[in-house]
């Protein structure tokens, strides 16, 4: 499908449709570093009446709320309509009624509800009009609730920019990343196009980010955050 995802980036559709366990493993981060965060940042906030995870992929923290909340209504997004199915099928064959996916690809996102919050992580730096997609997403969080996010800063660039410029050593067998299509899927990152900054998220929404871990225990485990700030946008 031509309009399957953003022409930045590579194509999604193809993605998970030929993905196998590595490929589907390096397109669910949020499994590994945001799924205990959201939850935890929920319990402090107030559980939402809807939730919406916008870059969905394989549904880690869309199913996980799912499974928490049970009162909470769940909509996962994402651009790739084989792994929109998958999370269909898996949803219907594990009794799971309070989640749903449907399709969007950003920086249009214009549901037909409001949501208490909108999360969306790992999903940007494949963006251009990222702005567009930061006041697409606010839109759409309720009166009081929160946008929540994760970004890329110029500490990021320069450090996806030596995983490129040494692909031997970031990018062998162990690394989470495919050597062969990585410049291509972070093209926008490494060229700089849709780098984040508090200053600039500010600037496109008018309120201050802050930084979720204000809220919540950072995690123990160790990892990139000054490189890729997880924050949320009150309404």
């Amino acid at each position: 499908m031509s309009d399957a995802t953003h022409d930045d980036t590579i194509d999604w559709h193809r993605f998970w449709t030929d993905a196998d366990a590595r490929d589907r493993a390096d397109a669910g981060p949020s499994a590994h570093h945001a799924t205990d965060a959201v939850a935890a940042f929920l319990d402090e906030t107030g559980v939402p009446d809807a939730f919406a995870d916008v870059g969905c992929g394989p549904g880690h923290v869309a199913f996980a709320v799912a499974d928490r909340y049970p009162d909470t209504r769940v909509v996962g997004y994402d651009a790739a309509e084989p792994v929109l199915e998958e999370n269909c099928e898996r949803a219907r064959e594990d009794g799971v009624e309070n989640v749903a996916f449907e399709r969007t690809i950003l920086p249009a996102f214009d549901p037909d509800r409001e949501f208490g919050v909108v999360f969306s992580y790992f999903t940007l730096c494949y963006v251009r009009e990222i702005e567009d997609a930061l006041r697409a997403m606010y839109d759409a969080v309720a009166p009081g609730g929160y946008l929540v996010f994760n970004y890329q800063n110029r500490l990021a660039r320069a450090h996806w920019q030596r995983m490129a410029d040494n692909p031997d050593e970031f990018l062998g067998e162990d690394s989470q990343f495919d050597a062969d299509r990585f410049e291509e899927r972070f093209r926008l990152l490494l060229d700089g196009e849709n780098l984040l900054s508090y200053e600039r998220i500010h600037d496109a929404l008018g309120t201050w980010p802050q930084s979720v871990w204000s809220v919540v225990d950072k995690p123990d485990v160790r990892w990139a955050w000054r490189h890729h700030p997880l924050v949320y946008v009150p309404k």
